[in-house]
């Protein structure tokens, strides 16, 4: 079974609620208000099978210029118009008006009916069908059958409904990989059930049981129970008039225009970069600046527009601009808006978001400009790679890209993944699939060669700079997994050398001259003489008449030539003094079944301060294991 959805359009009494009761026997005026008055006020449902066995549902829309926010609201998400022009009439203010919303939100498929020809001669029904293909012309209806009707008789009816059976087998469903969203049309309570919403799902799927969030109210719920067609339903997928029985929820919490999604899917917003049209039919020039009324699915907000490359806009030109919203909406790019002038209220325009959180730029930035041709008529890899090249070295995550695509995590990973084989981004965390740019990722790299090529020549005598110091200095807030990455690239490319928590370039560090030889013998011998009790770094730049920083940068050189060890609380021993201390050590704890912390102080002659570093340093290196209040030997059983 296809997923259609029929919506209906045409001025105010031309027989749009009677020609869907006389299809479906749905009387869809549900308002008491809308019986009195005789006027569709607030959108009314049903649905209709054809001869083919497909079943499709059915928006009725409101006519009167009044309620054009709930048409807008119903005509999001439908797949095929039905422009409805009464015979006693012909083509009205809001026949035009709703031809135009169908238009801006990319409705490309419909048909045509003449209604109330019962009321006229058969000549005043081909004056009504001339003016219609005048009015028609150069729009997506142009080739549109036109049917005349009569919902009293019954005239017309069979031929409508053979006509939409032809035309629900030409149109493209819509495809269930987008993320779920529902943006609700209609609230109201069941006794026994609760709360229920209705609405088009406009992309993605949903099943009972389902946790979802309300947006962008940030209510949570459950799915309780589907209905579509009003049978329920154990899932509903995009395409198709759904109702949702929603556990958790009250009613009171949420409101028409909302949203429901999965949770964590999506992030409402309010602010958004466009591709906006302006109608050839609007009454004057559109000024840069200027607040109108933003509609997008069923959500209506106020809309503060500036326009990119552009000081104002003439009826029937276009160009892209960003809108600031009075409140937050759920949007995403592809989306179709429609805008319409907030005094004498009219539909003037409308378009596509392409970007539902923004850059800061300059409104005539060619760059920029660029930028946004790619987001409107790019495919799916190229938006993919300028959302990466955008995010610079900060990189984005997968759950971002399906946000900008409207594709779920699972359909977005295969467009990543072609791009990294075609070496244009690069996945640095697998597990949450997280990228980067080459480009950007090959600026770090360099970056990092720079920064160590000036640490070097600053400090000829160290052997490398300290990783967490590097990374620091290459970009304040670099994401941890992205610096590992890049560091162990760099390293299996041998363009750097890694020597535990340091990092340096091959062939530089610790370059010794002839006095600095000198020096060094003369530091190693004083830590070979100290034995257990080591001197600091200001003892002994004052003993060799040295300045702190050289004499640190000589120990520094000791120890990462193995020549010193280092323990808690940044004391330096001699190698072959802990050699020695390790061998009395092994020797004590065979014949005593274990070493205590005096009995280490009795043996070494040493006090508490290098005592419980010496402990800890032979407990890390593995020569000792701490039991209780004693040492043992590693694999030594205590007793």
């Amino acid at each position: 079974m296809k997923r259609i959805v029929l919506g209906t359009a045409g001025h105010i009494d031309h027989g749009k609620t009677a020609l869907v009761t006389a299809l479906t026997g749905i009387d869809t005026d549900r308002l008491k208000e809308e019986k009195l008055r005789g006027i569709t006020i607030e959108l009314g449902f049903a649905s209709l099978k054809l001869p083919s066995g497909n079943t499709i549902s059915i928006v009725d829309v409101p006519g009167h210029e009044k309620f054009v926010k709930n048409m807008v609201a119903g005509a999001s998400g439908i797949d095929i118009v039905a422009l409805i022009v009464a015979a006693d009439e012909g083509v009205m203010p809001q026949t035009r008006e709703h031809l135009d919303i169908c238009r801006l939100l990319n409705v490309k498929k419909g048909i045509v009916v003449i209604t109330k020809i019962d009321l006229v001669d058969d000549e005043m029904v081909e004056l009504v069908k001339e003016d219609i293909k005048d009015f028609i012309k150069g729009t997506f209806l142009e080739s549109a059958p036109i049917i005349p009707v009569s919902s009293v008789t019954g005239k017309g009816l069979k031929e409508l409904v053979n006509a939409l059976d032809k035309i629900v087998v030409e149109v493209k469903e819509k495809q269930p990989e987008g993320l779920f969203r529902l943006p609700i049309d209609r609230i109201f309570t069941m006794k026994g059930f609760g709360t229920v919403v209705t609405g088009t799902l406009i992309s993605g799927q949903v099943e009972i049981g389902d946790e979802v969030e309300i947006l962008p109210e940030g209510v949570e719920g459950r799915v309780r129970g589907i209905q579509v067609h009003n049978q329920p339903q154990e899932k509903s997928v995009a395409g198709l008039r759904t109702a949702l029985n929603l556990q958790g929820v009250e009613k009171t919490k949420i409101y028409r225009g909302d949203v429901v999604c999965h949770p964590d899917e999506i992030i409402p917003t309010n602010m958004m970069d466009v591709w906006l049209q302006y109608l050839k039919s609007a009454e004057r020039s559109l000024k840069d600046g200027v607040t109108l009324r933003f509609h997008v699915g069923t959500a209506l907000a106020l809309a503060k527009i500036t326009l990119f490359g552009e000081n104002s806009l003439e009826p029937g030109e276009a160009c892209f601009a960003r809108l600031k919203l009075d409140k937050s909406v759920v949007a995403l790019p592809g989306d179709r808006f429609v805008i319409r002038s907030s005094g004498i209220i009219q539909t003037v325009g409308g378009g596509i978001i392409l970007d539902t959180f923004p850059y800061p730029r300059k409104r005539k930035d060619p760059d920029f400009l660029h930028e946004l041709s790619i987001l409107k008529d790019g495919t799916n890899e190229e938006k993919c790679e300028l959302i990466t090249k955008r995010s610079g070295f900060h990189g984005v995550e997968l759950s971002v890209i399906s946000r900008y695509l409207n594709l779920t995590k699972k359909t977005s990973l295969p467009i990543i993944l072609s791009l990294q084989s075609q070496g244009k981004v690069i996945i640095y965390d697998k597990e949450a699939v997280k990228i980067v740019h080459k480009d950007s990722f090959n600026k770090l790299k360099q970056r990092v060669i720079d920064i160590l090529n000036e640490f070097h020549n600053k400090n000829p005598l160290k052997t490398g700079m300290i990783k967490e110091e590097l990374k620091a200095k290459l970009y304040k807030n670099i994401e941890n997994k992205l610096f590992v990455y890049l560091i162990s690239s760099l390293e299996k490319e041998k363009k750097i050398l890694v020597m535990e928590d340091k990092v340096s370039l091959p062939g530089k560090g610790a370059i010794l001259d002839k006095e600095d030889k000198v020096l060094l013998r003369k530091v190693e011998d004083m830590f070979l003489k100290a034995g257990l009790t080591p001197p600091g770094i200001k003892e002994v730049a004052k003993v060799l008449s040295t300045d702190e920083k050289k004499i640190s940068s000589i120990i520094e050189y000791l120890f990462s030539d193995k020549r010193l060890v280092k323990t808690k609380g940044e004391l330096y021993f001699h190698v072959k003094v802990i050699e020695e201390l390790k061998n009395r050590m092994i020797d004590f704890i065979q014949k005593n079944n274990g070493i205590n912390t005096q009995q280490f102080k009795e043996i070494t002659g040493v006090s508490r301060k290098y005592a419980i570093p010496l402990l800890e340093y032979f407990d890390n290196q593995k020569v000792t294991l701490r039991v209780g209040e004693k040492r043992i030997l590693r694999g030594q059983r205590y007793t």
